[in-house]
């Protein structure tokens, strides 16, 4: 095989995980006016203060996409409680983390950095590729993660309908329907914001 050909092989395993995307707000807008090494730092408190965040509620990042990162929770596989409150403590672990994550970027001479937290609930298949050792998600609840996070707030949470319908009964936290997201099918697929009690 050629070193160019790009080639994915799939484990075959599938599972189910709360999947989660943090993605920053306008960020190519505002490095455009920055240096390179202004922006390498932007990026770098962002995306290593996510980072550090992630794994202290049992996450895993799986990769950084751009500005943001791709990450999932293995314990949420069993649906439990437990698996599932670590998913939603995390987002609004991050959305919390906003003040101290923009200080230290203006320590550094820089802008404050807003950003969105997107989770969602469903089947997964990890993936592998002959160019990387790390592994990759694919699966409608990742698709969902991307296409949902530009309906939070900035600085703010949402999930998705199927992560809402198992943790809506959950009394530690406040769940708003938004406008519909439209996937292209004749129903609009729910989103809600997530905000503590």
């Amino acid at each position: 095989m050629n070193n160019a050909d790009y080639m994915v092989a799939f484990s075959g395993l599938a599972n189910s995980y709360c999947v989660g995307i943090v993605d920053m707000v306008e960020s190519t807008k505002i490095s455009s006016k920055m240096n390179e090494m202004e922006w390498c730092k932007y990026y770098e408190i962002f995306l290593n203060s996510m980072g550090r965040i992630i794994p202290r509620f049992g996450g895993v990042v799986i990769k950084n996409q751009g500005d943001g990162l791709l990450y999932y929770f293995p314990e949420s596989s069993k649906s439990t409680i437990h698996g599932l409150t670590r998913c939603l403590e995390c987002s609004l672990k991050m959305i919390d983390e906003h003040d101290i994550i923009c200080e230290n970027s203006k320590k550094e001479g820089l802008p404050c950095l807003n950003y969105r937290v997107s989770s969602d609930y469903g089947r997964v298949v990890i993936m592998k590729t002959n160019n990387s050792l790390s592994s990759d998600l694919i699966g409608p609840p990742v698709n969902m993660c991307a296409k949902i996070n530009h309906t939070a707030e900035s600085n703010g949470a949402v999930i998705g309908g199927d992560l809402y319908c198992m943790v809506k009964q959950f009394d530690n936290y406040k769940f708003k329907e938004l406008k519909g997201f439209s996937i292209g099918f004749k129903h609009s697929y729910p989103v809600y914001s997530l905000k503590r009690r």
